[in-house]
């Protein structure tokens, strides 16, 4: 097999097993519903896959629900869930259809009735009912995506201009008991930030809100400077929360597939958190460090890169990584750097990340492509479709944040 093979092989079993069906099915087990209604909220990139693999473990039980995912998330109807595709990672009109009617579905319950609440990464943008003026909300976000503000950050600030987020779902819920099941996206999995936590009660403060403002010069209107000063809820008492997968797992996934195929793996992090290029650049010192190896390697990471924004091209942080990397390995042998969003899409793009090998860089230098001043106008992924650098998954059904391989063949 070629370096390209191995590198599709890894990514398809990581991907199968970082699936959310079983996880699911699995912690429905554990709950015990009280005899009230049962009210389905699903939020998030694997939104339509956990709803599914809700509705097959309990069918009729369930009385209704809203399912809202990101565009071409979903794969079809789901019994009498209402279906909804909406904006990411900027929210657009669908996303506050879809959640003004997941909030008029739990409004009225009583305390026997009950809530399954199925949270994903990208709900902070598909579930959102803002406190300001929806075009505030979306140049806001904007804003932070274009400084290179990290998830935690935004979703610190996103959380107060909301009406569900920060634990205010699970308020707006009460005094139902809601049932959380999450599929963790961000490294450490914190509770109160996967999805800006709807459901889970906020450890942020404003301070920390307000720094962050200052930091990185977020312009805001007065009253989202007011809404910035005032606390979340810091305490819940109807709620239960379960965590059903995360990165790691993903790491652990590619490096079992990877011992098949007789690679050693060495794990390097599971909370890759730099500037994408740098990212890349880091991973190609470590193929050249270890060009003299007599055994096949892979180095395997998990995480999310940031990107800076000086450009105006297309792409994402996985493609920027694989170009970055490009320049670095360009004199070993039989090596390979590739980098995916687990979700199956890398940025406002439909690639799920990038790929390169040695050749990567004098293919590219052929077509008289400077990578330097790619990267400068992060229009990574023109340069990668060049010479079919692209990763091309479609959405995945899952989201447990980014994957990031090296392989060095021997």
């Amino acid at each position: 097999m070629s370096l390209r093979e191995d590198a599709e092989k890894i990514i398809k079993d990581a991907l199968c097993d970082a699936l959310p069906d079983n996880a699911v099915k699995k912690t429905l087990d554990e709950i015990r519903f009280s005899d009230g209604r049962i009210v389905l909220i699903s939020a998030g990139k694997a939104a339509w896959q956990m709803a599914k693999a809700a509705w097959d473990a309990m069918g009729e039980k369930i009385d209704s629900g809203v399912v809202v995912t990101k565009y071409d998330h979903s794969k079809g109807k789901i019994g009498k869930l209402e279906i909804y595709e909406a904006g990411h990672p900027v929210s657009d009109e669908n996303s506050f259809k879809a959640t003004a009617r997941a909030m008029e579905c739990v409004s009225g319950l009583n305390r026997n009735d009950n809530v399954l609440f199925l949270l994903s990464g990208g709900g902070s943008a598909l579930f959102e009912k803002p406190l300001i003026p929806e075009s505030e909300i979306q140049d806001i976000t904007k804003q932070l995506l274009k400084c290179g503000a990290n998830i935690v950050e935004m979703n610190t600030l996103r959380k107060r201009l909301s009406a569900v987020k920060g634990g205010r779902f699970a308020q707006l819920c009460s005094p139902a008991h809601v049932y959380t099941i999450v599929l963790s996206d961000i490294i450490g999995d914190p509770l109160d930030m996967i999805a800006s936590g709807p459901a889970y009660p906020d450890s942020s403060t404003c301070e920390q809100a307000k720094e962050i403002v200052g930091r990185y010069c977020i312009k805001l209107s007065d009253k989202a400077k007011d809404l910035i000063g005032k606390e979340t809820p810091k305490k819940l008492d109807n709620v239960t929360t379960f965590v059903t997968g995360s990165v790691r797992q993903l790491c652990r996934s590619a490096a079992r597939s990877a011992t098949e195929m007789g690679y050693e793996p060495i794990f390097l992090s599971a909370s890759l958190d730099c500037e994408a290029r740098e990212a890349g650049s880091f991973l190609a010192a470590i193929a050249r460090d270890h060009q003299d190896t007599k055994k096949s390697l892979a180095f395997i990471a998990g995480g999310e890169t940031v990107v800076h924004l000086t450009g105006h091209g297309k792409g994402g942080r996985n493609q920027e990584i694989a170009l970055s990397a490009a320049l670095g390995i360009s004199e070993c042998k039989d090596t390979c750097i590739f980098s995916l969003g687990s979700d199956g899409t890398d940025g406002p793009t439909d690639a799920a990340g990038g790929f390169a090998d040695q050749d990567s860089k004098a293919e590219l230098e052929k077509q008289g492509v400077d990578i330097h001043a790619v990267l400068a106008d992060n229009d990574a992924y023109h340069a990668l479709k060049k010479y079919c650098g692209l990763i091309m998954t479609g959405a995945t059904g899952t989201n447990v944040n980014d994957l990031t391989v090296l392989l060095i063949k021997r």
